[in-house]
């Protein structure tokens, strides 16, 4: 479990396709603290760490966990969101956060407003009623506000995000080129409804 506070930025200084894709992460962490099999989140998605050293683990990914992910995300120099696992006691700043994705996110514009910047994003259809104003919502692992939502024509929707500049500086939304990928991960509670829903209308 995690809350979608990012606590540090971390670098693929190695992609190897074995039999899965294993990434060595360097990053800001004090590795003793970590065990090997802990979890930590790596831009919202939940990876274990199969390996360390004093700055760095290794953790590998399945091709379902790319299949899944946003593409390009796992390329040697990438930029990653990390969060270690919640501990009881810990402070829940943002909201509950599985490290489960549930659909890739496109940047449809980032816009200055005041300080911040403005983004709107594209979510594909089966997304799109678990999506609300003033929801929750993870990008990238980062526990965000929804703003706003416009349901589109073809059944996506486009949801916007304000942006402080804290929270530029503090993780990978420092960087915004045209239609970026993004891991998307709807709220907890939104995941539920949505199946009870579905389950109450196939009842009927």
């Amino acid at each position: 479990m995690f809350t979608g506070i990012i606590t540090d930025i971390g670098t693929i200084s190695s992609s190897e396709q074995r039999g899965d894709l294993r990434l060595v992460i360097h990053c800001g962490y004090d590795m003793e603290s970590v065990a090997i099999g802990a979890s930590i989140a790596c831009s919202g998605t939940c990876l274990t760490v199969v390996e360390k050293g004093p700055d760095w683990f290794a953790t590998d990914l399945s091709a379902e966990t790319i299949a899944r992910t946003a593409p390009g995300l796992w390329m040697q120099g990438g930029k990653l969101n990390l969060e270690r696992a919640l501990k009881v006691g810990d402070e829940l700043g943002g909201h509950i956060v599985t490290g489960h994705v549930d659909g890739i996110g496109t940047l449809v514009s980032a816009t200055p407003e005041g300080d911040s910047i403005r983004l709107v994003i594209s979510a594909p259809a089966d997304l799109a009623p678990a999506l609300a104003a003033k929801g929750s919502i993870t990008v990238d692992g980062i526990s965000l506000t929804v703003n706003g939502v416009e349901d589109q024509p073809d059944g996506s929707v486009h949801f916007g995000l304000n942006i402080i500049p804290h929270t530029a500086a503090a993780t990978t939304l420092e960087s915004l080129p045209e239609g970026r990928a993004f891991n998307l991960e709807i709220d907890v509670l939104a995941r539920y409804l949505d199946r009870m829903q579905s389950l109450r209308h196939r009842a009927m």
